[in-house]
């Protein structure tokens, strides 16, 4: 979000760099963002800190088993009577150790298409035996296997555990580590946040849930609360932003911070869950424990927001993890997310602190190629307000298939992503707001691929763009799209041929299944238009959002004309 504080922030940006970037050589001086000299007057030169693929293991190209292990769920409470694990058995060229499709006792020689293992708690010495045994398919969909917890005893250190893994005859073993968090039930009033590790989004508890975890898909604005310590004002600011419950239900409150501040209680009594801001505060940990320890005990909180923009400005890179872990220690029961800005500087550095991780394109009305700083755009150079950007919606797309393509070239276990639509304009960046349609389509476009949650910067906006994010809201956080978006991540992410602009995604639940189809050309696609399915549909049940006649005829979705600049998510019924 790179607001107003580029100014008055070059010297800061500059600091930070001297910290953090002198192994590169370049002069600490400059001023920067994510990495480029945006001023006239110095020299472009290659930032660095790009994600690249890693050559492979194997010269010959063959593949190594990657195993991978991972709680189903971020933290599990008291009283829970069991738990899951994921286990990933992935052919990877990158990570991983040898394999062979072949499996064999000297007797018998059978293909290894499927990983035999036994998952230990790391301290049991094996006195207590596995606490699961079973197998997964080799490089299929991710393996879930459910755990007694009843046994264990709930703390607040975690449980470290280990995963032994082998083919058939045992020839071939493999090793894998991981952690989990079977913690003490929340206090009387107190609020936990799930992160489901299956399919990126979130599950969330308190009193008003009826001590149930239900799944939280938040939206909302990063919102602007300057109201004085009255709880009159702070409640009229909650009534006014949530619409009176029918649409948003999250809010990055920038309120400030205060031991009384009424803003937190308002929250407490309506039913917002709200993301607690420290991004003024995470480089100083003396003011993260005193922070934390106050906001921990709302009822409507669901997660801590660090770091906003570090790799912009090039925070050092231990700074956001020990937050991070701090956090962690206070509070167990929320997770912690980040906010990225850059298309790509030091993204495994940068994306280290957080549980979730926010990403925030902001790509409406900028001009991609000269900057305000009388400095060209390019990839070496300049700062045009989105980095590296086209300056149109399939920026937010772009963003969101890099940071999916870093982490799996990392080797890592993606994180829950957010997306941070623009919701404003100035700074001689953003020269007007986005329209009603954009902002639909960005949001869609992230949805699919996998956003479980949305803050727009920043509240107060337009009428327009408030009402409009407040529509959106109202369907996608209620079932049953909420079901499907956190349902699992969505399957198709391509293009329809010939029409890069038409991006579509779906999912399967049960018996039916949601399509989000998406133009975001600037043109309408006349037609008729049709779109195949992946598996046989008998009807059309409901058309959530978008309120476009589709039709449905041969096992296709169709439509006269898909107007420019559209989203929609249909829901069928399946045969």
């Amino acid at each position: 979000m790179m607001r107003s504080a580029i100014v008055s922030g070059v010297l800061a940006a500059s600091l930070a760099c001297a910290q953090s970037q002198n192994e590169t050589g370049q002069h600490p001086g400059w001023p920067r963002w994510c990495g480029k000299v945006y001023e006239p007057g110095y020299p472009a030169f290659e930032p660095g800190g790009e994600t690249t693929e890693p050559a492979p293991i194997n010269s010959d190209g063959s593949p190594n088993l990657y195993v991978q292990l991972k709680p189903r769920h971020s933290i599990y409470l008291a009283g829970e009577g069991k738990g899951s694990f994921v286990v990933n058995a992935a052919l990877s060229p990158w990570y991983g150790e040898p394999w062979t499709n072949s499996t064999t006792d000297g007797s018998a020689t059978e293909p290894f298409t499927e990983l035999f293992f036994s998952i230990s708690l790391a301290s049991d010495n094996s006195a207590g035996g596995p606490i699961i045994k079973g197998s997964a398919p080799i490089n299929a969909t991710a393996a879930v296997f459910d755990f007694d917890l009843s046994g264990l005893e709930p703390r607040l250190a975690p449980y470290d555990i280990v995963l032994f893994g082998n083919s058939k005859f045992g020839e071939q073993s493999y090793m894998a580590n991981s952690s989990f968090r079977y913690l003490p039930d929340i206090a009387p009033g107190g609020s936990a946040t799930k992160i489901d590790n299956l399919n990126g989004g979130l599950l969330f508890r308190n009193a008003q849930t009826g001590g149930a975890f239900e799944p939280l898909l938040p939206y909302g604005f990063y919102g602007l609360y300057n109201g004085s310590n009255s709880t009159a004002e702070s409640q009229a600011f909650v009534s006014e932003y949530s619409s009176d419950g029918k649409g948003l239900n999250g809010i990055i409150s920038l309120a400030g911070f205060a031991d009384t501040n009424p803003v937190y209680n308002s929250m407490d009594a309506s039913s917002m869950r709200f993301m607690f801001d420290l991004r003024s505060s995470y480089k100083n940990l003396t003011d993260v424990e005193q922070r934390v320890n106050i906001a921990k005990n709302h009822s409507s909180l669901f997660a801590y927001w660090t770091a906003d923009e570090p790799d912009g400005w090039q925070v050092p890179f231990e700074v956001t993890p020990a937050a991070q872990e701090l956090i962690h220690e206070l509070d167990p029961y929320h997770p912690v997310a980040v906010t990225l800005n850059c298309q790509d500087y030091y993204f495994g550095e940068y994306s280290g602190g957080g549980d979730i991780l926010m990403a925030d394109p902001y790509p409406i009305a900028i001009n991609s190629t000269f900057s305000k700083w009388g400095t060209a755009c390019n990839t070496t150079l300049g700062d045009c307000g989105c980095d590296n950007c086209k300056g149109n919606v399939q920026d937010v797309s772009s963003r969101l298939d890099d940071l999916i393509q870093y982490e799996k070239w990392l080797g890592r276990w993606p994180l829950p992503k957010f997306i941070n639509p623009q919701a404003f304009y100035g700074e001689d960046y953003w020269f007007r707001y986005p329209t009603t349609a954009e902002a639909f389509v960005m949001n869609s476009l992230a949805f699919n691929r996998g956003v479980a949650g949305t803050f727009a910067w920043t509240w107060p906006t337009s009428q327009e763009l408030f009402e409009a994010h407040s529509q959106m809201a109202a369907v996608v956080t209620n079932a049953p799209v909420r079901d499907f978006l956190l349902g699992g991540q969505p399957d198709g992410n391509t293009n329809v041929a010939d029409e890069p602009l038409v991006d579509v995604a779906y999912w399967v639940k049960g018996g039916q299944m949601m399509v989000s189809v998406v133009n975001g050309a600037s043109d309408d696609l006349t037609g008729p238009v049709t779109l195949g399915l992946p598996v046989t549909a008998a009807s059309i049940s409901a058309v959530p959002f978008g309120g476009l006649p589709w039709g449905l005829s041969d096992g296709q979705l169709t439509i006269e004309t898909l107007p420019a600049m559209s989203a929609s998510f249909v829901i069928l019924d399946l045969k």
